[in-house]
């Protein structure tokens, strides 16, 4: 049996997990920094790597006080060397070289991508090859072909904003504070989105089928605001007072909205899915906590007859447990980091990686 401790600071989550061979978490903190950044409408890198410092060690010593002998027990660490903030990514990468070096034990750099693509073997298990791999987060909207373990060619990618990140512009817009995804999607399902037509329709580009595109969504929705005078909500009340106080044409606005996310995304999948044939289809990231998102998967994967997984809600946002699966398995194939290894802000899954040496028993 292996125990790995995973690591992740790639944004403004400080995380550490135990997993037990790559598929049992025995712990799985996370200490988010949301208050924080509130009042910025957004994540401060400053602030974001600062917290980072403050927090991360003790982050750990908290996930590994399942172990019978605390760090001890600990037979390699997985960190997040990319993609994320440079400044949040060093704190979380030079915690856990200094920890692998003291202990004596392996390191493992983690593409926090290929986190989110491990995060359902928690509940599912391993693949089943050919698969694809959808991610759906804040900062990331990419579409992967996956035909062999830990083999990844990405087909498509989010040529502008990313799901995530247009769900908290348009929530910023219609007064819905921050983060405005998940309060956005609980209001577009008391919505109707037929009463909130938005004139947007996603690109097309016939070299890039699998690429995704949401900046003219956000124009669309200025517009309909626009045209139809809509009253915002004002500024600084909470998701209660929001969920209460939201008129029907707000709560119609964020279903068309929404509608017209998942109808992008699943158009995007579909094609894939025709043109691939997978297997399997997983999905990853904080956006596949979407209600509508979820439910338009559902009915994909029962129109096609393929699995499409989904994972357990605790396992979509920045997490560890998903850094120390990758880790677990990429030990399991004699790789391991030297000490050389850095960050990466903008690292590409499936790309050679030469930011450290990668070592082989």
């Amino acid at each position: 049996m292996r125990v790995v401790l995973g690591i992740e600071t790639s944004c403004d989550e400080t995380a550490a997990a135990v997993v037990l061979d790559g598929r049992q978490v025995l712990s799985n903190i996370i200490v988010s920094q949301i208050a924080a950044h509130r009042p910025y409408g957004g994540v401060v890198p400053e602030i974001a790597s600062r917290r980072h410092l403050e927090t991360v060690a003790d982050v750990a010593a908290r996930a590994v006080a399942v172990l019978p002998d605390s760090f001890r027990s600990v037979d390699a660490i997985a960190v997040t060397y990319g993609p994320g903030l440079v400044g949040a990514l060093l704190v979380g990468l030079s915690y856990a070289k200094a920890l692998a070096l003291t202990l004596g034990v392996p390191l493992l750099g983690v593409h926090h991508i290929e986190g989110h693509l491990f995060s359902t073997v928690f509940e599912y298990g391993d693949w089943d090859y050919p698969a694809l791999g959808l991610i759906v987060s804040g900062g990331h909207t990419d579409l992967f072909y996956i035909p062999a373990p830990l083999t990844y060619e990405r087909l498509g990618r989010t040529r502008d904003d990313a799901a995530g990140e247009a769900y908290d512009k348009t929530a910023r817009r219609l007064g819905l504070g921050y983060p405005g995804g998940p309060i956005l999607d609980r209001l577009a399902q008391t919505g109707q989105p037929d009463r909130a037509p938005l004139v947007y329709r996603p690109p097309l580009i016939p070299e890039a089928p699998y690429d995704f595109s949401f900046s003219g969504l956000k124009t669309a929705v200025l517009r309909y605001i626009r045209e139809h005078a809509v009253t915002l909500l004002p500024e600084g009340l909470s998701q209660e007072e929001v969920l209460a106080r939201a008129p029907e044409a707000i709560r119609d606005l964020a279903a068309g909205f929404q509608h017209a996310v998942v109808t992008t995304l699943v158009g995007v999948l579909e094609r894939a899915i025709q043109a691939y044939r997978p297997r399997l289809v997983v999905t990853g990231g904080g956006v596949v906590c979407n209600a509508g998102l979820r439910q338009a998967l559902n009915k994909l994967s029962q129109q096609y007859g393929i699995e499409i997984r989904i994972p357990h809600p605790t396992y979509t946002t920045d997490n560890a447990a998903m850094i120390a699966a990758v880790g677990y398995t990429r030990l399991m194939q004699g790789e391991r980091h030297d000490w050389s290894l850095e960050p990466v802000p903008s690292a590409r899954l499936g790309a050679p990686l030469t930011a450290g040496g990668m070592e082989h028993n």
